[in-house]
């Protein structure tokens, strides 16, 4: 278990047109893998020609395809009022995409599998910041259990596979994620791709107001999308849950699956005024406590990664300044 990643690898990354999916995707080929000169190979195919849901058809493309290393990026994702309008398509979609790839990559012997959950799945008041532990201690946020249940039955089938049939699946839970081909959809979007778009389309349009949701006092932690997948590639290449010096809990047993993020947090208020100084909006904000404010404080213990010689890099203030260029120039335009 656990064989070295070479340069030989053929790549499938599930899920790549995304956010995540094709950062990843930018993040390999930047340290050459994916070379077909070295023999290695980048798999990304779209919705159109590989259906997820479909398990005959994931199957059958694993059977001809035979990829060597698998990273599943792919799931329904949306903020607080997308996942709690639509329950039954976040956690059904979820598991069966889940369900499928794992299912696939383990009958055709991937040599490794990467998980990429969601720090979504911790109890809802989990001591601060939050260990790995704290997985199962509690209730969920109502607005996101559908989702957040779906991502911890996928954590829990990496490991028990891996426990009882040797499997290496590993399993990363990242902290809230932005960055380039962010979701800025007006309703289902996540915070930061709503506060983006909102004050860069009031700057543009001379608003007088922007109205954010909730009352701005949640603290949530971001991290740029870069940043996860430099931390996919580094436990790829060297987190190997079996050896001695790799991540326990606290009662010493090995860990299947590590938080990933900053470490530190911001408030939805802050984080407004640091979007709105960005783009240059001098309006009034509007907070519409109508609108649900989910998890009020939640915040990763990323000590366990950072043992393993892993440090995010990219500053919240540089990175929400690229979001924002990024935004302006692909969709601006198009709004």
């Amino acid at each position: 278990m656990n064989k070295e990643i070479t340069h030989e690898e053929k790549f499938f990354i599930a899920g790549s047109t995304g956010m995540v999916g094709s950062s990843i995707i930018r993040k390999l080929k930047e340290k050459g893998y994916g070379n077909k000169d070295y023999g290695g190979e980048i798999l990304a195919p779209n919705r159109n020609e590989l259906n997820l849901l479909d398990l005959v058809e994931v199957k059958n493309w694993f059977e001809l395809h035979k990829p060597s290393v698998v990273i599943l990026a792919a799931a329904k994702v949306g903020g607080i009022i997308a996942n709690s309008s639509y329950p039954f398509d976040f956690i059904f979609e979820n598991i069966k995409i889940q369900n499928n790839v794992i299912e696939a990559a383990w009958l055709n012997d991937v040599k490794r599998f990467v998980f990429l959950g969601s720090s979504c799945i911790y109890p809802k008041f989990a001591k601060q910041p939050i260990v790995e532990e704290s997985l199962l201690t509690g209730e969920l946020e109502n607005t996101n259990e559908p989702y957040a249940i779906a991502k911890i039955s996928g954590i829990k089938l990496c490991e028990s596979l891996r426990k009882q049939y040797g499997f290496d699946a590993i399993s990363l839970m990242p902290t809230n994620l932005y960055g380039p081909h962010d979701n800025y959809h007006q309703q289902n979007s996540h915070v930061m791709a709503s506060l983006v778009r909102k004050f860069c389309e009031a700057e543009l349009y001379k608003q007088p107001t922007v109205t954010c949701w909730g009352s701005g006092k949640p603290e949530r932690e971001f991290m740029h999308v870069d940043d996860l997948s430099e931390a996919v590639i580094f436990c790829l290449e060297k987190w190997n849950p079996n050896k001695s010096n790799a991540p326990k809990d606290q009662a010493g047993n090995p860990l299947y699956f590590l938080n990933v993020g900053t470490g530190e947090d911001i408030s939805i208020l802050r984080l407004s005024e640091i979007i709105s100084m960005e783009v240059g909006y001098q309006g009034k904000v509007i907070w519409d406590q109508s609108k649900p404010d989910g998890t009020p404080k939640k915040q990763l213990n990323v000590e366990k990664l950072k043992s393993l010689g892993w440090s995010p890099r990219i500053d919240l203030n540089d990175g929400i300044a690229s979001t924002i260029r990024d935004f302006q120039a692909t969709h601006l335009e198009k709004t």
